[in-house]
């Protein structure tokens, strides 16, 4: 039987209640009730954590590590800035699935995700949906054999959409926000 385990990131507690012309009415035990609902359908077992502290999302990401076969993570606001969230992700070979209610790539543009480089994949904009989504995703990703070793260090490596640049290494595909400038080759003498 497949284990996943939510996180819900800062101020998701709030569901419900906070934004509702944003993030919806939907409180977030509702969430974690339709949640324990598809994975019982799903025959997968499914545990949630809410956290409104970096540190503890990291400390249980860490904490994962042959405890569950996938992770769905809406890292709330830390998705726009949090480097060691993104290291956290990067460091364990739990494979992790980012949610968001709302579609962060049609609102603002400081609404860039640093940690889509080092998650299987995204999905946004379909309010609580996202998350049911996103358990599906990762029970189906948890089904398949995962490759060995599986180096998540190399951000975008794995991805064949990942862009070579002029000096041969990869980089992760940009994810949305505001356009990135493009440097002009430096000269070697």
């Amino acid at each position: 039987m497949a284990k996943v385990l939510v996180i819900h990131g800062p101020n998701l507690n709030l569901l419900g209640q906070r934004q509702p012309d944003i993030y919806g009415t939907t409180t977030l035990a509702e969430i974690d009730r339709r949640l324990a609902a598809l994975a019982r359908a799903e025959g997968a077992g499914v545990d949630t954590y809410q956290s409104n502290h970096e540190g503890a999302i990291i400390d249980r990401l860490h904490a994962a590590q042959g405890r569950y076969d996938a992770i769905v993570l809406n890292a709330g606001a830390l998705t726009h800035y949090s480097y060691s969230l993104r290291d956290a992700i990067a460091a364990i070979s739990v494979p992790v699935i980012e949610v968001h209610l709302s579609n962060i790539h049609a609102r603002e543009a400081f609404r860039v995700s640093v940690i889509a480089p080092v998650v299987r994949g995204q999905i946004s904009g379909f309010g609580a949906d996202s998350y049911l989504l996103g358990l599906r995703a990762a029970l189906a990703v948890a089904a398949r054999p995962s490759p060995t070793p599986r180096s998540r260090a190399g951000a975008g490596l794995e991805d064949p959409a990942a862009a070579m640049t002029e000096d041969g290494s990869r980089r992760a595909p940009h994810s949305g926000g505001a356009s990135r400038r493009r440097r002009a080759p430096q000269r070697r003498p």
